[in-house]
């Protein structure tokens, strides 16, 4: 077992609740009403700054020029194709400037956005890849569940199409291969760092969707402990 591979076991069943989430079932059918899509990528797009900042610290902390390469190309995708997807979608949503720029954050995303700020501030470079891969993997893994008629909405289509496609595959298999590789020099209490963050942001996601796509709290049950 893979070091990436590990990780995500140790997460479940966090894990598998976001990958086959009610909310993503419902964004594959094209039925999430339009306040709740609107409010669910209104507080997405708080992560954009935060996400670009994580991105940026792992260009720095990277031990290879390759890694530097590997990391910097993403960069161009979520300033480029994501953020046109983002304003053309605020603007068919009728989304206030606002809402936008500075919306009131739910919970789940202030936590999420925390967890960002501060892998990127302290993290050593296995512990931004650890959370980069979690905010990856989780999307590439729901995506790659979705059916081949797209939903008529290219609200919905085209934030589907973003992460299932195999230029995103291969960003994150790289992502993953590259966790891989740094995890083979960690030492034990190296290793139980990355599996705290990686198990604290699928949690967060899980957090993320039930915010946009509630499930009963009787069936979603707790995520394994940090331990």
């Amino acid at each position: 077992m893979t070091f990436s591979e590990w990780l995500r076991e140790r997460s479940e069943p966090a894990w598998t609740k976001v990958v086959e989430h009610r909310f993503v079932d419902e964004l594959f059918s094209g039925c999430v009403a339009a306040e709740r899509m609107r409010s669910y990528l209104v507080q997405d797009y708080q992560f954009v700054d935060g996400f670009l900042a994580l991105l940026g610290a792992a260009v720095a902390r990277a031990d290879r020029y390759t890694s530097r390469l590997a990391v910097a190309g993403s960069i161009g995708v979520v300033t480029s194709e994501e953020n046109t997807y983002f304003q053309r979608a605020f603007d068919e949503l009728d989304v206030p400037e606002s809402d936008r720029t500075a919306p009131v954050l739910d919970p789940a995303t202030a936590e999420f956005r925390e967890l960002m700020a501060d892998t990127t501030d302290k993290g050593s470079y296995a512990d931004v890849l650890t959370v980069l891969l979690v905010a990856e993997w989780t999307y590439l893994d729901w995506a790659s569940r979705a059916p081949d008629s797209p939903p008529p909405s290219f609200v919905h289509a085209e934030w589907i199409a973003l992460h299932a496609n195999p230029e995103f595959r291969h960003w994150v298999d790289w992502l993953r291969a590259e966790v891989d590789r740094i995890g083979e020099g960690l030492d034990e209490r190296e290793r139980a760092r990355c599996l705290r963050l990686f198990q604290h942001a699928t949690r967060c996601e899980l957090d993320f969707f039930d915010a946009h796509g509630p499930v009963p709290p009787d069936v979603r049950g707790d995520g394994p402990d940090e331990g």
